[in-house]
Parts: structure tokens; C-alpha cells; sequence
């Protein structure tokens, strides 16, 4: 295959359900002329509980099939699987992977206060990845890590204002304020989804850090460098999802982010 034949090819992307989409958006800003394919594993989220072999397992199922759909890059836009599969992703294919990583460097490097905050998955927090960022660029700082348990399903289950969600994401921020956090990595695709909250939880007190920006700039670079980059700006792309279980929760996030252009498909794998 030549790269200029694959150029036309999509870009794959998955997450354990609808979070990757804070992503997916991102992409489609930097990359109008690409078309994606967008798994969202939702039979068996959240992965944040999982541990190591059962997320490399569910990865590579969803990898293969990308790979078999043609894809010419794959970005894993979920931290757990990033941090517990990407390494094993990597060295069994040959297509290009992006992976996620809470924006630690930048966090730490720009804090005034010296206390940043981190809210991710156990997953997340367990990964190489993580601890590696944390301990290059973040020894200077004090990192307080808090895991943000339920806020995936709250995302999942369109309950993002509810009263419960406000209370939760309180119980974690709270701490954070206390310290004097001035900046907040989130570590999971879902996160972005409850930043209208965190701002009024925190009253714009917190700089907060999403990472999808960067990850699509780093997608746009890794296509440019592998000649993989779609030049055509003629022909419209295509937009595929595909759930793992119910389409219901991805067709509520589609049409409230208000994308034209698609289809949704159940997946079974």
C-alpha cells in the first residue's frame, strides 16, 4: 500500500464509551478533511476499575477491528487505555498510535501557587506514562492526584448537571481548593464534558488543563510526518460510530454536539 493510496483512509479512534468524543471534536477542528471512525466500548465501561490484561483484552479487540476497517493512524482517546495498552498496542502493529496523558508538564510548569491538581482514573494514575510525566516535570510541585470515581457514568448517563454529579465533583474539587490548587489536568476523555460545572464549583479560581487540543495537533504532526495527512478538500468525510452496546447514550451526544455528516452503528466484537 502507498501512502498516497492510504492517505484517503480513516483515522480510527475509541474510548470506553462516549468521553473520546472531547477528542473526536478536537480532530475534526484540526482535521476537516479527514474522515473517523469512532468505537465507543460502552458494553464494558468504565475501564478505570479494570486492571491491566483486561484492558489490553478489550484494546486489542477494538484495534483489530479498526485496523481490518482500514485505519491509517489510531488514537486511543481514553487515559486507561492509554496507560495500560499502548505499549502492547504499539509493538504488535504497524499503524501509528496516539495516546492520552493528563497535562501534567504543563500544569506544573505553569503554576504559580506550586500545587496542582490531577483528577483521573485509577488506571490513569497506575500508568508509566503518568508517573513518568509526574516525575520529570512535576518534582518541583505538589501534585495532589484524586481519583474521580462515578463522574464517567454520570457522563454516560446524561447526568452531568444533576444535584449528585454537583455534589460529587464538590467532594473532590473541594480538597483541591484548600490546598491552593491553581491548575487541574484532567485525566479522562470524559472530564471536559463536566467543565461548565468544575468552573462554577471552583468559580474560575482553577486554570483547567484538557489535553484533547494537544493530542489532535500531535495526530495532525504524526499523519503530516508518515505522508498520511488527506489533501483532499474536495470530497466530504464520512463519520462512523459505532457502540458496543446500546446507540442510545452516543446519538444523545451527537446531537447535542450538534454533528452532521454521520451514521451510528451497533458493534459487536
Amino acid at each position: 500500500m502507498s501512502n498516497n493510496s492510504a492517505s484517503s483512509f480513516p483515522i480510527g479512534i475509541f474510548d470506553s464509551g462516549v468521553g473520546g468524543l472531547s477528542v473526536w471534536r478536537e480532530l475534526v477542528k484540526l482535521l476537516p478533511n479527514e474522515a473517523i471512525l469512532y468505537v465507543a466500548d460502552s458494553a464494558n465501561c468504565p475501564y478505570g476499575n479494570k486492571n491491566q490484561d483486561e484492558i489490553i483484552i478489550l484494546s486489542d479487540r477494538i484495534v483489530s477491528f479498526l485496523i481490518e476497517q482500514g485505519c491509517k493512524l489510531i488514537v486511543l482517546a481514553c487515559n486507561t487505555a492509554t496507560a495500560g495498552a499502548i505499549d502492547y498496542l504499539r509493538g504488535k502493529y504497524e499503524v501509528p498510535f496516539v495516546g492520552m496523558e493528563p497535562a501534567v508538564k504543563p500544569a506544573a510548569l505553569n503554576s504559580k501557587t506550586g500545587v496542582v491538581g490531577i483528577l483521573a482514573t485509577a488506571g490513569t494514575f497506575k500508568g508509566r506514562l503518568f508517573n513518568e510525566t509526574k516525575e520529570r516535570f512535576a518534582s518541583d510541585v505538589k501534585v495532589i492526584e484524586q481519583v474521580g470515581e462515578g463522574l464517567v457514568d454520570a457522563v454516560e448517563h446524561g447526568m452531568v448537571d444533576s444535584s449528585e454529579t454537583t455534589q460529587l465533583l464538590k467532594s473532590y474539587l473541594q480538597p483541591m481548593l484548600d490546598a491552593n490548587v491553581d491548575h487541574l489536568a484532567l485525566g479522562c476523555t470524559h472530564y471536559p464534558f463536566l467543565i461548565p460545572q468544575i468552573e462554577k464549583i471552583t468559580q474560575n479560581r482553577i486554570i483547567i488543563m484538557d489535553p484533547a487540543p494537544a493530542v489532535a495537533k500531535h495526530t495532525k504532526h504524526l499523519l503530516e510526518e508518515n505522508k498520511l495527512d488527506n489533501k483532499n478538500k474536495e470530497k466530504v468525510p464520512f463519520y462512523i460510530f459505532y457502540s458496543t452496546a446500546d446507540t442510545a447514550t452516543l446519538k444523545r451526544m451527537l446531537t447535542e454536539l450538534n454533528i452532521k455528516n454521520y451514521e451510528v452503528q451497533e458493534l459487536d466484537i
